[in-house]
């Protein structure tokens, strides 16, 4: 089958291109690098051209909730309107588990994200998945501050971003199911655990502080509601198991 993938060259997005290749689907990249500006120009329905299914893994570094929701609401959109014009029949689509009632900093945009995929004329299925193992190497340059590293306090249960690539695709192949089941890691961790792993695997010596993120979203991080539920799909790569593959 034809599998278009928005946001090809992402975290996700690239194991997406790479395991939809190796089953021997036919990849169209949806990304900047090819010319593809999905939230400031609209696509041209002849770039989804016998396409079945859209993989819509997209995603912008913010924490802003009004430019991920501007964003988010117009990827959308033009998938939307480029694919229905182009007769495509499925739209898988990539959120978080745990952020129901936390409309705020960037899981507002994922919340009108969802929306957006759910209001939407393309048939879609809709899967949230927990953070990534690879969110600590984030966490770790984001959260830089001279000699030390800010950790938001967060309790998760992250997965290895190549089990939700190769379950988005699986998705991908079959019909739309609307909200698919969660998926999730196979165990709880605390984010300062994996960042200081991290730097352990690596040899660094870097002072770590874990400090609790104001207001809504902050809470969300803490109090482990981003672990997702007890009835989510499990992953089975553990973050040590993830973490000494890298070395």
């Amino acid at each position: 089958m034809r599998i278009a993938i928005a946001g090809s060259t992402g975290t996700v997005g690239k194991l997406v291109h790479s395991i939809a290749t190796e089953r021997g689907h036919d990849v169209v990249a949806l990304a900047r690098s090819n010319g593809h500006d999905l939230e400031h120009a609209s696509l041209p329905p002849s770039v989804l051209d016998r396409v079945d299914t859209i993989v819509d893994v997209s995603g912008i570094q913010t924490l802003s909730r009004h430019r991920s929701r501007r964003f988010f609401e117009s990827v959308s959109a033009n998938l939307q309107q480029a694919g229905t014009a182009a007769g495509v029949g499925h739209l898988v689509a990539l959120s978080i588990v745990g952020i129901d009632g936390v409309d705020a900093a960037y899981y507002g945009g994922k919340l009108a994200h969802e929306r957006a995929v759910q209001r939407g004329a393309l048939p879609h299925t809709l899967l949230r998945a927990a953070q990534f193992h690879e969110f600590a190497e984030q966490t770790l340059v984001r959260g830089k501050m001279g000699p030390i590293t800010v950790v938001p306090a967060a309790r998760v249960r992250p997965i290895a971003a190549r089990e939700v690539a190769e379950h988005l695709v699986t998705l991908a192949e079959g019909e739309p199911v609307g909200r698919a089941r969660d998926l999730t890691g196979p165990r709880d961790e605390l984010l300062i655990d994996m960042v200081r792993a991290l730097l352990d695997a690596r040899g660094i010596r870097r002072t770590t502080i874990e400090m609790r993120l104001p207001g809504s979203f902050g809470r969300a991080m803490s109090s482990g509601r981003l672990r997702g539920h007890a009835n989510a799909e499990r992953g089975t790569v553990t973050f040590a198991e993830w973490l000494a593959a890298q070395s």
